[in-house]
């Protein structure tokens, strides 16, 4: 039955529109329209994301689809609905969790799930009021398409829509809506939901669903001697080994990795506290709400480890046996350092492996970390050192400076003068020149408070290209303000 009278205006976004998650049916899902907010307005919005879903070059001038972004107007074809799932928070089982105020508006044609974020209560909000606020919005819209623009898997963002409808947190605030893009918002979660229940029946469901989706060549493959739930658990593992190689190489941090909080596509998801890391501090918890550290910069492979264990326990029943289940994890103790290194390797300008490339890795990161030298400015620097030759720029970073050259000797002797201008294309390549730090997030919020959303437009633009100059944007590339450090980032969204 369908959730809209006959005579209700609906949105048409010119996009086709199939079943997808909700095939699974009720178990897994509440269907429910999204909660209207009043005299919604534009805050940002991505181009690039909008041809990705096939949307019309014109798909922002109506006033219908703004209304229907926010949720105050049905969306044609499509019949929303949230999810169910359970997770671990700060490695406490928290039980029955859900999309609390995402409601997924459906799957386009061409395979992207679109969702909003911030569009009311739903059955699984646990008391909250199903918004979301401005400042979290904003700093998700920017964190998703500057993510994609450093080539790390993500969630992405249509567009950000405001209200000066109030939502409570520690004081009164604006409410948003952010529209998310991803091929799917499946989470660890899910899975581990139907686990703790003892419903075996849906729990294989999920798992059939997201094998013959995402993971097809796990029905066919000889790992495990046929055993396509372990090769799943193998392909997530070594997808999420891969996700936290980058997340480290580029230096950042999650800050809220609960099991909720993981893709089962290994996309970086949920973004909340996060922290680009200014002055580089391998212990930094970028969440003022984790007080013991558990998601500390340092920490984050450990703990992906640890909720791949907590996805391995929940297809147990699935696997048959836990020696297996284990086998399948054990990939992730390769991939991620391998692929770690590499990423490291591409940062110095080494195209090939050699012996002594993980002394020259791990002698760099110690310099950085005594010194708290600034971490994006660091390697953008030394990839302009070996385009021009010029190393003060790098070496004025460092109060070590006998250290700093002693290192600097080794990296210089680890190239030959011939493949130098290909060792800096390759480091201007992997080396961003912009992140979106803190305080330049906190600037944009601040302007768009006021109305004024020029710097969301402005920081998009750099950070879906961040390897380029831009030139006349060389003042988000400098250093942090002092008040900068300042800035407190917690749960509260």
């Amino acid at each position: 039955m369908s959730l809209l009278a006959e005579d209700t205006e609906v949105a048409d976004l010119g996009l086709r529109w199939k079943p997808g998650f909700a095939t699974l049916g009720p178990a897994f899902l509440t269907e429910l329209r999204p909660t209207p907010l009043p005299d919604p307005y534009w805050v940002g919005r991505s181009e690039a994301v909008a041809r990705e879903l096939g949307l019309p070059p014109d798909w922002h001038s109506s006033d219908a689809t703004l209304s229907a972004l926010t949720g105050s107007l049905p969306i044609a074809g499509t019949r929303p609905f949230a999810t169910v799932y359970s997770g671990h928070q700060f490695g406490v089982w928290a039980g029955q969790l859900g999309d609390g105020r995402a409601i997924m508006i459906g799957e386009t044609e061409n395979g992207l799930e679109v969702q909003l974020k911030g569009a009311g209560r739903t059955p699984y909000s646990r008391g909250g009021d199903g918004r979301a606020v401005l400042r979290s919005s904003i700093r998700e819209f920017l964190c998703s398409e500057a993510m994609h623009g450093l080539g790390i898997p993500t969630t992405r963002a249509l567009c950000v829509t405001g209200s000066d409808a109030r939502v409570y947190r520690e004081e009164p605030e604006s409410s948003a809506v952010v529209t998310r893009v991803a091929p799917s918002f499946i989470r660890f979660g899910h899975f581990e939901h139907f686990a703790a229940n003892q419903r075996e029946d849906e729990l294989r469901a999920l798992a059939d669903y997201t094998i013959d989706r995402y993971y097809p060549a796990c029905r066919t493959t000889d790992r495990f001697n046929g055993n396509a739930y372990a090769a799943f658990l193998e392909a997530v593992s070594e997808r999420t080994a891969a996700l936290l190689a980058r997340w480290q190489a580029v230096g950042f941090c999650h800050g809220v990795m609960n099991t909720d909080n993981m893709s089962i596509l290994g996309l970086t998801i949920d973004y909340g506290p996060f922290q680009f890391l200014d002055g580089f501090d391998p212990r930094h918890i970028c969440n003022h709400s984790d007080t013991n550290g558990r998601y500390a910069f340092n920490q984050q492979p450990n703990v992906a480890y640890w909720n791949l264990f907590c996805l391995a326990q929940a297809l147990l029943p699935l696997i048959g046996d836990q020696e297996v289940a284990v086998a399948a994890l054990e990939s992730y103790k390769t991939v991620f350092p391998n692929e770690f290194e590499g990423r490291m390797r591409a940062k110095l300008g080494l195209a090939e492996a050699a012996e002594g490339d993980r002394a020259l890795i791990e002698g760099v990161l110690k310099l950085l970390a005594a010194g708290k030298v600034d971490y994006t400015i660091f390697w953008r620097r030394l990839s302009n050192y070996m385009a021009d030759g010029n190393v003060e720029p790098v070496r004025d970073l460092f109060l070590d400076r006998e250290g700093f050259d002693a290192w600097a000797l080794a990296f210089s002797e680890r190239h030959t003068p011939t493949g130098r201008a290909q060792a800096a294309d390759l480091m201007l390549k992997s080396n961003p020149r912009f992140v979106l730090r803190n305080h330049l997030g906190q600037q944009a919020i601040e302007a768009s408070q006021q109305k004024d959303h020029s710097a969301v437009a402005t920081l998009l633009a750099v950070l879906q290209s961040p390897f380029e100059e831009h030139p006349d944007a060389d003042a988000l590339a400098g250093f942090p303000p002092d008040w900068a450090s300042t800035i407190e980032i917690s749960c509260s969204s």
